[in-house]
């Protein structure tokens, strides 16, 4: 027969913090009754179960029942030990466990998981933590996290299967991760992480879908661990399907107030064309500039549906946008979380659509791109829900902020200035505003400089960009035959003209000055030196076009600026300067090999009296190739004077060495043309006149382009082709890879 129990009385012992109601109200015991062994057992589990107890014990003593516990102590300190990859704050950050809390060994566990998950998105997939408590008097403990790293687990090699069309090493440079390469202990994107591969699947598929592969599919992505379980084999299985192109682009209205012309009007603004490779995000662009002029019309509640229509047999997609009658939904609200620093208003000037506008799924994911653009996150979703009523939704914005300042100190080098020192500041979105502040200090041999920028994106809540920028500088280089100190203050505003282009306006006031000239040199630097310190205030404007991003041809792009400045306005200075770029850059050959051009000059008039060198142009060695700075152009024996025009073209291809991807070297070739020339008075010290006419120089040269954690690099050796007796020659230099 099974026992019994009947208690008159239940005594709670032991209980130091926790109150003896608390306890008695999960045992759950009801006094005087009879009482199974099964039941007094469930009592014991409920009360263990509550985790505010290291022991319980139940102690029947006859008619009494004496529940005795001992209860969790209070953890004094956390220490982590072991640790190297992640510091201790990182760590610190993610536990749940903290000092002057309860220590609870299901918690102190699920800390030890997480640091462990933490050091698997490293890499390091053998880590392992063990979670441990020292005693202390007065019912308290030490928490000590005891880290074991372990190796990380870099990617050996990165393969694919079923490409026919791009090779391994083009699909390679698609990817973010990368195999292990020269500089594994650098580069952290060779460290396998599951996350980062689907990342991968992604922009793989983004790749191949641009290029007009809309079968494209990853299969499959197998992930083998070498024998050493030191390195991953990563293997992409893919299916590319057929390239597509457009075929017939018509545009057809389901509403009864848009008349034919109006169609015609939004058949104007697709940006897909007939015969060019498919692309999702040209449809994608062409539905929102229907949608745009939708609204500017005033139609509301308009969507554009592509329809398309496959021809397997000519490999075309005939897409016919159909202009429709779209749900009758209005945005109640949009709500923004998350945003500790980033005000509101930054977040919302991404959206199109305020409170009351009708709701437009394509304009809200086109938002959500435009916050994730910002780069003010580390992660950004954008959601709707329903509101208050049926035809209503709510915005959700979940943002996570990453950190957008930065501060650096060091030293550069380049082949023309020798090192120097560096100090500066910026921060992308000062105080919360988006706004871009930035300061900097140089110091060399030859120069030194502080500049200062500060931007307002959204000036007046506009689509207004504010500019004020400010310079000190000193220079003395080798290559010119004089000192000069310049100190200016530039404000300016920019303004979007059309989807690629922007317009900018801006006022120059600045003080230069000219010294450091010896007796014997020549008269123009004389002249310029006796001037003293010059005051200028101009006002200029740019017109800049870039379709890289947004051209029809995935593969290929286009730039175009031009500017003027116009010296006059006040001041000891008067001219107007011209100035003009036109690049183009395309990919061939499945993408292995790129083609860049690139052409440029400019024309400065002076109106009264010669100009000055300070303001004449003198080429960059960027600028044109093979010379030193200030190394072409008119010179009166070996000083160089600048000149009032000059026009440089650049012709260049970069293209794999055949060497492992993951070293990230490549080569190039290029060809640069060149000259300055012109000058005002052409007086100089010798008994010969200076000889200012045009003469063109040309260069060749290769380039081995290394891509490093410290920035993208490249080497230029050159060989100057045509040149003039005084020029000066530079057959090598070293510089930070840009492009135009």
């Amino acid at each position: 027969m099974a026992q019994v129990y009947s208690f008159s009385n239940v005594a709670v012992d032991g209980n130091q913090r926790i109150e003896t109601g608390t306890i008695l109200s999960y045992a759950a015991l009801p006094t005087g009754a009879s009482l199974t062994a099964a039941q007094l057992n469930d009592a014991y589990q409920r009360v263990l179960a509550s985790g505010l107890f290291e022991t319980v014990e139940f102690m029947p003593q006859g008619g009494r029942l004496v529940i005795q516990v001992v209860e969790y102590p209070t953890i004094s300190r956390i220490s982590i030990e072991g640790n190297d990859r992640l510091d201790d704050e990182t760590i610190a950050a993610a536990l749940l466990s903290k000092p002057r809390l309860v220590f609870s060994p299901a918690t102190a566990e699920l800390d030890a998981a997480n640091i462990t998950e933490a050091y698997q998105a490293q890499g390091r997939l053998a880590a392992t933590v063990e979670p441990r408590i020292i005693r202390r008097s007065g019912n308290r403990v030490d928490l000590v996290f005891e880290i074991t790293e372990g190796k990380e687990v870099e990617i050996e090699r990165l393969s694919f299967v079923g490409n026919r069309t791009y090779p391994d090493r083009r699909l390679r440079r698609v990817l973010n991760s990368k195999q292990a390469g020269l500089l594994r202990a650098l580069v952290r994107r060779d460290t396998f992480s599951a996350d980062q591969i689907e990342f991968d699947k992604q922009v793989l598929s983004d790749f191949y879908q641009s290029r007009g592969y809309v079968d494209f599919q990853v299969l499959s992505v197998s992930s083998e661990v070498a024998r050493e379980r030191d390195g991953y084999f990563v293997t992409f299985n893919i299916r590319e399907g057929q390239s597509f192109k457009f075929g017939e682009i018509t545009t057809v209205s389901e509403i009864s107030e848009v008349s034919e012309a109006d169609t015609a009007e939004f058949a104007k603004a697709a940006k897909a064309k007939s015969g060019r490779t498919y692309s999702p995000s040209q449809m994608e662009d062409t539905i929102s500039r229907m949608e745009r002029l939708a609204t500017a019309k005033g139609l509301a509640f308009v969507r554009v549906e592509p329809r398309v229509t496959r021809s397997e047999e000519d490999l075309t997609l005939d897409v016919a946008f159909a202009l429709v009658r779209g749900d009758r939904v209005f945005v109640e609200r949009i709500d923004i979380e998350g945003n500790a620093t980033t005000l509101d208003r930054v977040v919302r000037k991404q959206f199109r659509t305020v409170e009351g506008d009708p709701f437009n799924p394509r304009e809200i994911r086109a938002a959500a791109e435009r916050i994730r653009a910002l780069g003010f996150f580390a992660n950004a979703d954008v959601n709707t829900r329903p509101g208050s009523t049926p035809d209503q939704v709510i915005i959700d914005v979940d943002v996570v902020e990453a950190p957008t300042g930065s501060f650096t100190f060091g030293a550069n080098y380049s082949v023309s200035g020798g090192v120097g020192l560096v100090a500066s500041f910026s921060e992308r979105n000062f105080l919360g505003r988006g706004q871009t502040f930035k300061f900097s200090l140089n110091a060399s041999a030859d120069d030194g400089a502080f500049n200062f920028r500060f931007v307002e994106p959204a000036f007046l809540g506009r689509d207004l960009s504010f500019s004020l920028s400010s310079y000190y500088t000193q220079s003395s280089y080798s290559y010119t035959a004089y000192d000069t100190t310049r100190l200016g203050f530039q404000p300016g505003f920019g303004f979007p003209v059309s989807e690629n282009a922007r317009l900018s306006v801006n006022y120059l006031l600045s003080k230069d000055e000219v010294s450091g000239v010896d007796a014997g040199s020549s008269t123009l630097l004389l002249a310029d030196q006796a001037l003293g310190a010059q005051l200028t205030s101009a006002a200029g404007y740019q017109y800049s076009f870039d379709n890289r991003r947004s051209g029809l041809n995935p593969n290929a792009g286009f730039v175009f600026r031009f500017s003027q400045q116009y010296a006059g306005l006040g001041g000891d200075t008067d001219y107007l300067k011209t100035t003009a770029l036109a690049a183009a850059e395309t990919s061939i050959l499945n993408d292995q090999v790129t083609l860049r051009a690139t052409l440029e000059g400019g024309v400065q008039k002076s109106f009264s009296g010669d100009s000055r060198v300070t303001d004449r142009f003198n080429l960059s060695s960027s600028q044109m190739r093979g010379f030193e700075p200030y190394g072409v152009g008119p010179r009166d024996g070996d000083e160089a004077l600048g000149g009032n025009y000059y026009a440089v073209a650049k012709f260049e291809t970069d293209f794999p060495l055949g060497l492992p991807e993951e070293y990230g070297i490549k080569g190039g070739v290029f060809m640069d043309f060149g000259s300055v020339w012109g000058l005002d008075s052409l007086s100089g010290t010798t008994d010969d006149p200076i000889d200012d006419g045009f003469y063109l120089r040309s260069v060749i040269g290769a380039t081995i382009f290394w891509t490093t954690p410290i920035g993208p690099l490249r080497f230029n050796f050159t060989r100057a082709l045509q040149k003039e007796s005084l020029d000066e020659e530079q057959t090598f230099d070293l510089t930070i890879s840009t492009q135009f």
